[in-house]
């Protein structure tokens, strides 16, 4: 489905999903309520694309007319200023693209607020905790899609997506950017959209498999931007368990969730397994 905008820039907003049902409520009236109205919003269903959501993407950004492809995900839904505060980033003709917070809606249940937390917390997330809490600005080698925007012709110079990743595709994306064209991706803690979390618990740890499997993938693939410490970091827990214990307990009492602690545990061993899993894959 395409809707199409009078526009005062060139910006087409690209979203995958299965069928049009599956957009959360709050998307389309979020991005008719924008301060910088995109020119199309493309809605890239199975009807148009019976592929994952990294084809959907690429297929979407190949079919668009605008000089920005603003990715969000059918679970998402933008802040008002979204895309007024992302253009303002383009005007450094370095950057090639801008990424912002998902932030956990006020209006998701208690098992979903849980799962955000556990993206939002210095124990459940370690460094990455930008990517779901607004903090200070930075360059990033590594961004999910969820809340994205690039330049198209930059998208194109590094032939888009690599849809053989999914989920990963974006870090695929992220690191020919930064390593093949010599950009920049600068995050911007303005450039908000509010992600609706996986409850817990089958869920959220279906969707931790899988960035645990790709993420070990990676290990080899892509060593720039995922060898690092903190992947490992779930790895070498048994042998810190003590402490790792009493810091999920003041977690939890913190946060006054009883719920907490049991959850990233989970979350953190379930992504040790798939991590492994990935790195020892052979295809």
């Amino acid at each position: 489905m395409k809707e199409v905008h009078t526009s005062e820039v060139n910006i087409s907003v690209i979203i995958p999903c299965k069928s049009k049902a599956d957009l959360c409520p709050e998307l389309l009236a979020a991005l008719k309520k924008q301060s910088v109205k995109p020119l199309e919003v493309l809605i890239i269903t199975d009807k148009l694309c019976p592929d994952d959501p990294a084809t959907k993407r690429d297929w979407g950004a190949k079919k668009s007319v605008g000089s920005v492809l603003a990715f969000i995900d059918s679970d998402a839904y933008p802040d008002k200023h979204w895309l007024k505060n992302a253009l303002i980033q383009f005007n450094n003709p370095n950057v090639a693209a801008v990424c912002g917070p998902g932030l956990t809606p006020p209006s998701d249940s208690t098992r979903q607020k849980i799962s955000g937390l556990v993206w939002s917390t210095k124990i459940g997330a370690g460094p990455y905790t930008y990517r779901s809490r607004q903090e200070k600005s930075c360059f990033v080698d590594d961004y999910p899609s969820f809340n994205f925007l690039v330049k198209k012709k930059d998208f194109l110079a590094v032939s888009g997506f690599d849809t053989q990743f999914w989920p990963g595709e974006d870090t695929k994306l992220c690191h020919d950017l930064v390593y093949q064209l010599k950009k920049q991706i600068l995050y911007s803690p303005q450039v908000i959209v509010y992600h609706h979390r996986r409850p817990i618990w089958l869920p959220h740890l279906q969707q931790i498999s899988r960035y645990g499997f790709q993420r070990g993938r990676f290990v080899r693939l892509f060593p720039k931007t995922s060898r690092r410490f903190s992947y490992f970091l779930p790895l070498l827990l048994p042998l810190i368990f003590p402490l790792y214990f009493l810091a999920l307990i003041i977690t939890a009492v913190y946060y006054r969730s009883l719920f907490l602690a049991p959850v990233i545990f989970l979350t953190h061993l379930v992504y040790a397994l798939y991590f492994l899993k990935g790195l020892l894959y052979q295809p």
